[in-house]
């Protein structure tokens, strides 16, 4: 039977005591973003700072979690450490199917545990358990020892946990989910470090009864057949999102060596074929999708102990390419994983890393920070210097690594060097395709590339027609909220358009929420905007690091008057709608 009310587990960490609590409003919340900002409302402490113990941390599903291909994210969110100020991160994974077969719509996660844990989530069961010597622990090996712990369930069990740079409370730390997918972006790693949380464990025993009659029937086949048997989803498979690298850098946009220039013909070493050709091992997948989106590479190293070679297998798509590749100056496809395999093992996002460390080479070869910040002389292309690098960020070696763990604008305020700081709102995504693109992310609700189609439309767009552009931020906005409530992968967003997702919703029985999805889409899109600014969120936090006005795109140099405008009427209109 449908639920109109979602099913929330709400967790104490302090008292290690859990409930079950229904909360109203799927007509209106629809789930993931729309129901993670109304539980923060709820749960949260708007006026507290980030890492006070009552902030929670919220993972929420959508209502066609597990009905349909592609429905495979879950939405995590949570007062950043970053900016002070309520944030989303996205992750895939198996997370969203282990939360639907516990019958979870959401988890609420207060409290701050008296030593360092794991919570383990289940149907039938509810654990909190002292992992204190875990602590320090890298995700690898933290991974193996939660399998070992918390055994069974595989294949509708999902392990998150945190690396040593979450402990520290770094606002790059990441939350890793099932080795290959991620909560990234925002400092979601640091939440649970200072809630400390290692891990959580989230095993799904129930089952769920599918629709019966022909509908669902019927409109699953249609959706199956576009995400297999149509191009729409095919680029995601074959190359996957690096075969970007080559366009982006074709066309003036891809950034290099902290965005000093963004083409350079050292490209073709580092295309997606070139990753294809040379690293990739396999495909995977996250729970519920038939694509595979993801790429596993490998590399081998030779463990001075036996005198064996062994490998490790490490994900890659466009933007950890970009951010341990284009921007640090690396040309080499095996020295590129290399890096991505110190980042992942320390538990840092791999764009906020990778930009801060650019920054760092900069910084360094100015003459304004020195060997006794940096420890090892940072250059660009130098693969080895920047995996020890990421190992002294991820773990604070120094006051310098704990600043730049905050930001890369922190450290500039010590050191030196906000102009040539890649920052747009956080570390900047790998996109530098122009005027909206700079705006868009400075001032987007996750600062993230996917917030809005900002970078395609930079790629289409010549002219310079403020009203216009602002206009396509304003209007693409809501569709991208509602398929962020469903829980979609925004990779799909070409199969799922307004009337695909009206015919899901009601083949599963939410015919109110399929006929209201525009207005949904709407009051979602405002709750959110108006949780964040009661968190303090203002236009006039967030500013533009000069280096974006020096940059040069297939359009010719940015227009900074242009460029201001945007950032001015985008801040306007987004006040409007939480005024609304």
């Amino acid at each position: 039977m449908i639920r109109n009310q979602f099913r929330v587990l709400v967790f104490d960490l302090s008292s290690a005591t859990g409930e079950i609590v229904m909360h109203q409003g799927r007509n209106e919340l629809a789930g993931g973003s729309g129901l993670a900002a109304d539980l923060y409302l709820r749960y949260g402490a708007p006026e507290k700072p980030w890492d006070d113990e009552s902030q929670p941390l919220i993972f929420a599903i959508g209502p066609l979690t597990g009905y349909f291909p592609l429905m495979s994210k879950t939405v995590c969110s949570f007062k950043s450490s970053y900016h002070g100020e309520y944030t989303e991160s996205h992750g895939g994974g198996r997370m969203a199917l282990a939360m639907k077969f516990s019958d979870l719509d959401a988890v609420v996660i207060t409290g701050k545990a008296g030593r360092l844990s794991c919570l383990n989530i289940g149907y039938r069961h509810l654990e909190l358990k002292d992992v204190s010597f875990m602590r320090g622990m890298n995700v690898d090996n933290s991974g193996k020892i939660l399998r070992r712990i918390f055994k069974g369930g595989s294949g509708h069990r999902s392990i998150l946990r945190i690396g040593p740079s979450g402990e520290i409370g770094s606002s790059m730390a990441c939350i890793n989910v099932d080795t290959y997918r991620h909560f990234g972006r925002m400092g979601g790693g640091a939440t649970m470090g200072v809630k400390n949380l290692k891990g959580i464990v989230v095993c799904g025993e129930a089952d769920f009864d599918l629709p019966t009659g022909r509908a669902y029937d019927r409109v699953y086949k249609e959706v199956y057949a576009k995400v297999t048997a149509t191009d729409m989803m095919k680029k995601y498979h074959n190359l996957g999102t690096a075969v970007n690298l080559q366009g982006l850098n074709d066309i003036e946009s891809l950034p290099w060596n902290n965005l000093q220039s963004t083409s350079d013909p050292r490209i073709s070493a580092i295309t997606g074929s070139s990753f294809a050709d040379e690293t990739l091992l396999r495909n995977g997948a996250c729970g519920g999708c038939p694509v595979g989106c993801i790429h596993i590479g490998y590399i081998r190293e030779k463990m001075e102990q036996d005198n064996r070679y062994h490998y490790h297998q490490v994900a890659y798509d466009y933007e950890p390419i970009f951010a341990a590749g284009t921007m640090l100056g690396v040309t080499d496809t095996f020295g590129v994983l290399r890096i991505l395999d110190e980042i992942e093992k320390v538990g840092l996002d791999a764009m906020s890393a990778g930009v801060a460390l650019a920054w760092a080479t900069e910084a360094f070869e100015r003459g304004l920070v020195s060997e006794e910040q940096t420890i090892v002389p940072l250059a660009f292309g130098n693969v080895l210097q920047f995996q020890q690098a990421v190992e002294y960020l991820g773990r604070g070696a120094n006051d310098f690594y704990r600043v730049l763990g905050k930001g890369t604008l922190k450290a500039a305020e010590v050191w030196g060097g906000s102009d040539f700081a890649c920052v747009l709102g956080q570390e900047m995504a790998g996109y530098a395709t122009g005027e909206l693109y700079f705006a868009a992310q400075t001032l987007g609700f996750r600062h993230s590339h996917l917030d809005t189609g900002a970078y395609s439309y930079d790629q289409k767009h010549a002219e310079k027609d403020v009203d216009s552009a602002v206009d396509f931020l304003i209007n693409d906005e809501p569709g991208r909220v509602f398929l962020t409530s469903m829980v979609s992968c925004l990779f799909a967003r070409s199969v799922y358009n307004d009337e695909q997702l009206a015919e899901c919703l009601a083949s599963v029985g939410y015919d109110e929420l399929a006929g209201s999805i525009g207005q949904v889409a709407e009051n979602i899109r405002k709750l959110r905007w108006q949780v964040r600014a009661r968190t303090g969120f203002t236009p006039d936090n967030f500013s533009i690091p000069r280096r974006f006005y020096s940059v040069k795109t297939w359009k010719g140099p940015v227009d900074s008057s242009y460029l201001n405008s945007l950032k001015q009427q985008y801040g306007e209109r987004i006040e409007a709608l939480i005024k609304a």
